[in-house]
């Protein structure tokens, strides 16, 4: 049996925390934790990518059992990125014959630019962008390099390897508990995308013209620059932000890609955010890595992106941290992203919206109900009438973060 949703939530936060803490400054010693807390510590590990991350940064070594756990989820994602390093320089090969042109996003370009080394950053798919006219050849491809479209949202379309080994078969269809954590085995998947956008939380924010390079050579290009790595990167976790669904990875992407920015690279940054008024998105995450790491962002651009941010959206960003705004938050508010609102319009639309999903929402919906997390969870397959029920006379449980700490106690770190 597990223990209360409280106790599994405080376990996670506490993790989170010190974790946010050992990649910024690792401490001394290990943390005077139960075992319980110890295993929560791995799924909080889990749930925020940062395993591997933690093999090679801790200066304490902890139980037996956290040792092994995090030295086998770096050997795993090693072994990952291998695989991955396969799959992308099969797809720039198959991009240059085709005269096709996409950019290889995130993960893959921070790797590419030896932000991370090999090992380090956990990729759980590849993201791709091409353009709006090449998106059909570019799905082409991937159908020749063995993928198939299994779903798709407004954001892309998702690709899994059309043929799956019998042990991922087994993981997928949820007739076996797959391995906790990162390993090499699961599929890789590939995401489709013609536009880097975000919906915060109802209105998009598009910065596709950003991110595609307008000299876009046939294969795999990197971004255009660091700053518009920095963007994307700014307005991924901004989206997570928002939903409440922030990684430390995802902090962490931005504190190292930041470390490596020169003083020219910020200025150009600092002076897009100036003209572009409308990027009031960049100051909530910024002032959550400014929160743990400060000094790491220049005041200048901090102060900027804070001017366009919206008061009210700067006053949650006072209160908030990691924890608050990722799944170690293990309640479902029924409006989180409500102080995302700009305008009174945009709050209208987003609690109609809220209680009434549109077309949009409902699809991304059955793209994450496809998710192991979620094969089995009742609030899965719950109407919208009795999930509404449940905002106004219930604190209903986010069920990832469960699923998470479930795996985490009952199956063993290798």
């Amino acid at each position: 049996m597990l223990p209360t949703p409280e106790i599994i939530g405080a376990s996670l936060v506490r993790a989170t925390e010190r974790f946010a803490l050992e990649l910024t400054e690792p401490q001394p010693r290990a943390p005077d934790w139960t075992d319980f807390e110890w295993r929560m510590a791995r799924g909080a590990a889990v749930m925020h990518g940062v395993s591997a991350l933690l093999a090679g940064r801790l200066r304490w070594a902890g139980p037996t059992d956290w040792r092994d756990f995090l030295q086998t989820q770096r050997q795993q994602t090693l072994l990952r990125h291998r695989r991955i390093a396969v799959v992308l320089h099969d797809m720039d090969r198959h991009a240059r014959a085709q005269g096709l042109a996409g950019v290889a996003l995130k993960g893959a370009a921070l790797h590419a630019l030896a932000i991370y080394s090999a090992g380090e950053r956990p990729m759980a798919d590849i993201d791709l962008l091409v353009q709006e006219a090449d998106v059909e050849r570019a799905a082409a491809s991937l159908t020749s390099l063995g993928f198939v479209e299994t779903g798709a949202n407004w954001k892309h379309r998702i690709f899994e390897p059309k043929q799956l080994s019998a042990q991922a078969l087994a993981w997928k269809s949820a007739a076996s508990a797959p391995p906790f954590g990162e390993h090499e085995d699961y599929p890789i998947k590939v995401e489709l995308h013609t536009r880097i956008a975000e919906r915060l939380p109802v209105t998009a924010v598009d910065i596709t013209a950003q991110i595609f390079p307008l000299d876009a050579a046939a294969g795999l290009n990197p971004y255009p620059s660091r700053g518009a790595l920095m963007l994307h990167l700014l307005l991924h976790a901004a989206g997570n932000m928002c939903n409440r669904s922030l990684r430390l990875m995802h902090l962490h992407d931005i504190a190292r890609l930041a470390a490596a920015t020169t003083a020219a690279e910020w200025g150009q940054l600092s002076n897009t955010l100036s003209a572009a008024k409308g990027w009031w998105w960049v100051y909530p995450p910024l002032a959550l890595i400014d929160r743990y790491q400060t000094g790491l962002i220049p005041a200048q651009v901090l102060a900027e992106a804070r001017r366009a941010c919206p008061r009210p959206l700067r006053r949650l960003c006072q209160r908030s941290n990691l924890s608050s705004v990722s799944y170690a938050s293990v309640s479902i508010p029924a409006f989180p992203g409500l102080a995302w609102c700009s305008t009174l319009t945009e709050r209208v639309r987003y609690l109609r919206e809220r209680i009434l999903p549109d077309s949009t929402q409902a699809a991304t919906r059955k793209v994450a109900a496809a998710e192991l997390w979620a094969l089995s969870s009742p609030w899965t397959h719950m109407p919208q009438w009795r999930r509404v029920l449940h905002w106004l006379f219930r604190r209903p449980r986010r069920q990832a973060p469960l699923y998470i700490a479930q795996a985490a106690l009952q199956r063993p770190p290798r």
